[in-house]
């Protein structure tokens, strides 16, 4: 463990150079990174990473090679430019234990400009929150990872152990980056992902899967509609159908360990619809992309057959959808839950950690949406620990990140390092 002198070293290391941490991370924040346009933005991690001392490594996503792991999801979309890049760290005497520290760089889309206060890449800053799409999902993490190693160099301090960064693609969508890291042989002793947790250590969170169905009828004038078959009408169906499974598996919530108090974690949310080419055509295709979440407590592939077959079997008993098909896809992630098990030595760190910096225990919370611990701790045996800083309106117009929870973090953050992987004086 740090001596009280080091660890006050590295907590005025953070805030000598949290000023230009804030800077840094408002100019990634307005670098947009959308799924497919990461490269801009990767390139700026990439120098982060030589600046920090570290040796580079970056590689493109392989369809093939992720097709090949169990927990990989449906490749969606081109991935020639979507590149993984990491920084490692190697000491002159390895006694510590290695570490991973992984964040990711895309962002989902800004949805409506109107519905934004500024523009979502302005990244401005105001009344102590930084503003714009990604600030808190999940660049200013990402950030903090490098200013919370850098601040042990900048106190005279050098880690005994091996540490690894990652800034990773494809988490809002398949979690292909991380499980491409894991591929490549990146493996620590622990890991740590900065995601938006308000201070708090993500025990568990929900499992996922993308879908799309694809329904199709018949075309007809609207002014014969009788003799079409209307493929947005069976696509109401659908819904309502999957929406009776939503219902039926948010039953099982109260018996779940950690979900058992939160009122409804299992979404099924319609998140894209396209239909229809003409008003006065009855439209023949419709294809609904939906996302689900399940408990820890399920398996992917048991939940993906009652999807599958609740489709099927209202395509066939159903007289009004009689001249109409349905076909059920996999579209991004396939992903289960994962849950973080009390008592592991990277969690007494944090919360010792923790503790010292902002002079409350460690919360612990159970989030019903994805994070890439489950990459690690399920597929590597890893205890893959997720706290990062206060943000709100994720995914949202106006998201934000608030700045002073930033530093907490960031403090937080730098002191684990250096007590899990321990230091010695440069």
């Amino acid at each position: 463990m740090t001596t009280a002198e080091q660890r006050q070293a590295i907590l005025d290391a953070v805030d000598a150079a949290f000023e230009r941490q804030v800077e840094f991370t408002a100019d990634l924040v307005a670098t947009p990174s959308l799924r497919g346009q990461e490269g801009a933005a990767q390139e700026i991690m990439a120098a982060a990473f030589q600046d920090a001392g570290l040796a580079l490594d970056r590689w493109t996503l392989d369809p093939e090679e992720l097709a090949t792991h169990e927990g990989a999801g449906a490749v969606a979309v081109p991935y020639e430019d979507t590149e993984v890049v990491v920084g490692t760290y190697e000491p002159r005497r390895e006694s510590g234990r290695s570490l991973i520290l992984n964040g990711h760089i895309d962002v989902v889309p800004t949805g409506a400009d109107r519905l934004w206060s500024r523009s979502p890449w302005d990244s401005a800053i105001h009344d102590g929150w930084l503003y714009g799409r990604g600030a808190a999902d999940m660049k200013a993490g990402l950030v903090a990872n490098v200013f919370a190693f850098t601040a042990l160099r900048a106190a005279g301090l050098a880690p005994t152990a091996r540490v690894h960064l990652q800034s990773v693609p494809e988490e809002e969508s398949t979690g292909n980056g991380t499980l491409s890291a894991l591929q490549r042989g990146y493996r620590a002793d622990a890991v740590l992902i900065s995601e938006p947790s308000s201070g708090s250590l993500v025990r568990a969170h929900v499992g996922v899967i993308w879908f799309k169905v694809t329904v199709l009828g018949r075309a007809a004038h609207a002014s014969e509609m009788s003799n079409g078959m209307n493929a947005i009408d069976a696509a109401y169906a659908v819904i309502g159908e999957l929406r009776k499974m939503e219902e039926e598996w948010n039953l099982q919530v109260p018996d779940s360990e950690h979900f058992g108090d939160q009122e409804h974690p299992l979404n099924l949310n319609v998140g894209t619809l396209h239909a229809g080419d003409w008003p006065s055509s009855v439209p023949d295709s419709c294809e609904i992309g939906f996302r689900v979440a399940l408990l820890p407590e399920m398996d992917v592939e048991a939940c993906w057959r009652d999807i599958v077959d609740r489709v099927e079997r209202l395509m066939a008993r159903e007289p009004a959808l009689e001249g109409t098909t349905a076909q059920v896809e996999k579209l991004g992630f396939f992903s289960n839950g994962y849950v973080l098990e009390p008592g592991s030595d990277a969690e007494g760190v944090l919360t010792d950690v923790h503790d010292y910096v902002n002079g409350t225990a460690l919360d612990a919370i159970a989030l019903p949406g994805y994070v890439d611990s489950r990459c690690y701790g399920l597929y590597a045996g890893v205890p893959a620990l997720v706290y990062g800083p206060l943000g709100e309106r994720l995914h949202g117009a106006d998201e934000r990140v608030n700045i002073e929870s930033i530093r907490q973090v960031t403090k937080t953050l730098a002191l684990f390092i250096a007590d899990w992987c321990g230091v010695e004086s440069v």
